[in-house]
């Protein structure tokens, strides 16, 4: 269920402004959308594992959390970010 150390890679360098940037609010963001991508289909299978449900809301909740301050100090990056990522349908 962990995201793959290529694909973590990936997106670091996709969503980050330099080289080995993780701390910035749209990787933290992107990293969170694929750990709940993965999430979401391995509760699919497994229905009744409410443990991975609790983690689940809890990092819907942090990525919920880290959207809202991108949103309220720079619009324009929150704007660019949920359109890479699909979000807001």
């Amino acid at each position: 269920m962990a995201i793959a150390t290529e694909r973590k890679a990936e997106l670091i360098k996709e969503f980050g402004s330099q080289d080995g940037d993780t701390g910035s609010p749209e990787v933290q963001v992107a990293l969170l959308t694929e750990h709940i991508r993965n999430l979401t289909e391995h509760l699919k299978a497994h229905r009744k594992d409410f443990t991975s449900r609790r983690g689940l809301l809890m990092m819907v909740g942090t990525r919920s959390k880290l959207l809202k301050y991108l949103r309220r100090t720079d619009p324009s990056r929150y704007q660019s970010l949920i359109k890479r990522l699909g979000l807001r349908r």
